[in-house]
């Protein structure tokens, strides 16, 4: 039981109406006994434990009673501190030990009243506290009994799992509780730089160093792989030194050895069970308070920032004394704050700086569909006859050229009269001849020169036609 006798009114300090007062001083005390400034070669005597109490006393605020306790009960600090002392020794919060050789005694917390005082000391939000890493401590405690093969690092592996739930749950009550807070002193004292010096105050020392570790470098999601292959390795493990393990296990911690279940499994499982509501619920919870902390600041602060803005602004003032005047004061108030505010210039536009834009024709896309309707036989005739006497009577220069050096072989100048026919396209080669004089790129070295001669002639193929001379000259 916890009671016992000992300890039978053990939380009677903590009641009264100096209850906060013993606080301080338990979590000082703590702190001179335990904590990384704390002198563990030497022991602490009764008139140093006072002293300790009487610096706690001085910063300590005391609560109004709540029954009629005398004010003035103490005189000053020390006689309090006697007091206090008496009663942590009579209700088991500290022990008094005296040392049978020197007949030296020392006023060690109890076990109790250490456990208790700890829980008080880490409550106090101002307090320096250590990153948490239960998620890193269980990958490496699962690794180490893999290396090692010591149940003892299994066992701590299972307590470690145990604690990522509650830092979870610690953090995500922490943080509504600054939600809340921010809320509570806004209301109080309206003071915008408060506000927001307090909201980049935890961000930059609670946040930054704890809970940014927890979503980066201590993420369940980082490790929640590397943890469950190491589960798989231990459950692969052979069949005999599974059996030296859960022996080992049943001897160390018989309270989870029940009938008919592994212990082993029942710790494997635990821990996957364990990293699994961690990464799929708490860790979405915590980002989810996060965010809504940082949303609840960001309203409070834009908030107080508009109020804080709207100090100076006596517009409503203004509007409630034009009210009152008469109308003629009125008017003559708002024609004399006219002429004040009137900006308006006139000026003349220079035509120089006047274009007429061309307007832009809109253009028009006929998106109509019609039918497809059948194409008629005869018409499809005269198409074909009309794209063969369009070939037929095309002629280019390439031809026109190739036609004359053909001509050319046998000399280096030809009259149009000799121009041999023989075949439809050299007839309307010889119809272009003309065109000749245009077509000197055969070469840099060489070039027509056509020439009239003045004279008609006539062929078989015209009745009449001007008369040319065609020479091959060399540039």
């Amino acid at each position: 039981m916890f009671f016992t006798p000992e300890r039978q009114h053990f939380f009677k300090p903590l009641t009264s109406k100096y209850r906060e007062q013993v606080v301080h001083c338990l979590c000082l005390l703590y702190q001179r006994l335990y904590s990384s400034n704390a002198d563990y070669g030497s022991s602490l005597c009764r008139d140093q434990v006072v002293e300790i109490l009487e610096e706690a006393l001085v910063r300590a605020p005391i609560l109004e009673a709540d029954d009629e306790e005398e004010e003035t009960r103490f005189k000053n600090n020390r006689e309090q501190g006697n007091w206090i002392l008496k009663q942590l020794l009579d209700f088991g919060w500290l022990e008094k030990q005296v040392d049978t050789a020197t007949m030296h005694t020392t006023y060690p917390f109890s076990r109790m009243g250490r456990k208790f005082t700890q829980s008080l000391v880490e409550s106090d939000s101002t307090q320096v506290r250590t990153r948490h890493r239960n998620t890193r401590n269980t990958l490496n405690a699962l690794e180490a009994f893999l290396n090692r093969g010591e149940v003892h690092d299994l066992i701590d592996a299972f307590e470690s799992s145990e604690r990522i739930v509650t830092d979870f749950t610690d953090v995500i009550s922490e943080l509504e509780e600054r939600k809340r807070q921010l809320v509570r002193e806004v209301e109080a004292q309206q003071l915008v730089q408060q506000a927001t010096d307090q909201f980049f105050e935890f961000m930059e020392k609670r946040f930054q160093p704890d809970v940014s570790v927890r979503l980066s470098a201590d993420s369940v999601e980082k490790h929640r792989d590397q943890i469950h292959k190491a589960i798989g390795k231990i459950r692969r493990k052979k069949t005999d030194s599974k059996r030296q393990i859960e022996i080992q296990l049943r001897r160390l911690v018989p309270e989870l050895a029940i009938e008919g279940q592994s212990v082993l499994w029942l710790i494997l499982d635990t821990i996957e069970r364990r990293m699994g509501n961690a990464a799929d619920i708490m860790l979405p919870a915590l980002r989810r308070a996060l965010h809504g902390f940082t949303k609840r600041a960001d309203i409070i602060i834009r908030q107080l920032s508009y109020l804080n803005s709207q100090q100076n602004n006596d517009l409503l003032q203004v509007c409630k004394g034009l009210q009152s005047l008469s109308p003629q004061m009125f008017e003559k108030k708002m024609q004399t704050a006219a002429e004040q505010m009137t900006t308006v210039k006139l000026q003349l536009i220079d035509p120089a700086h006047i274009k007429v834009q061309e307007r832009k024709q809109t253009q028009f896309v006929k998106t109509a569909v019609s039918e497809e309707q059948s194409v008629d036989e005869n018409a499809q005739r005269e198409i074909l006859i009309q794209q063969l006497l369009d070939q037929a009577f095309t002629i280019n220069n390439q031809n026109v050229r190739e036609y004359v050096i053909k001509a050319l072989r046998s000399g280096q100048k030809i009259s149009s009269r000799n121009l041999p026919v023989d075949s439809a396209p050299d007839l309307l080669a010889m119809a272009h001849i003309v065109e000749l004089g245009a077509i000197n790129n055969l070469s840099t070295e060489h070039s027509f020169n056509v020439e009239p001669t003045g004279h008609r002639i006539k062929t078989e193929y015209y009745d009449e036609l001007d008369e040319f001379t065609i020479e091959l000259k060399k540039n």
